[in-house]
């Protein structure tokens, strides 16, 4: 087997795309995936699935019907499963997002925003 270290650094810097998140490593069941938000994303929810976002790099916010919490650098949010939420970010932002494998980006609610699943860098 060959140990190396995933370096964050250098997996952002393979792609420029937002809101298509790539997945880095999986641990049992569940992928960590990097993505870049900019703008305003799709509200949804996750149905089944609780959804971690990690700030690594500028800020964000994740919208509610009943409120908002704000991130920034060095900071992270559990999202409940089956909460609708919106995720926005003014400036680019980079964030590490953990999930069961297969969970669709937009979750319920599909369209255009949809990004392939399953992609490793």
């Amino acid at each position: 087997m060959r140990y190396s270290a995933i370096n964050l650094r250098e997996k952002l810097a393979l792609f420029s795309d937002h809101w298509s998140p790539k997945i880095i490593a999986q641990m049992n069941d569940y992928h960590f995936k990097l993505v870049k938000l900019q703008g305003d994303f799709v509200r949804h929810s996750h149905v089944a699935t609780d959804e971690v976002f990690l700030v690594l790099e500028g800020e964000m916010r994740i919208e509610f019907g009943d409120g908002h919490v704000e991130l920034k650098a060095g900071e992270m949010f559990v999202v409940p499963k089956g909460a609708e939420h919106k995720t926005c970010a003014a400036k680019e932002c980079q964030v590490l997002v953990v999930e069961p494998a297969g969970t669709i980006n937009t979750g319920d609610a599909g369209g255009a925003m949809t990004a392939p699943n399953n992609i490793w860098i």
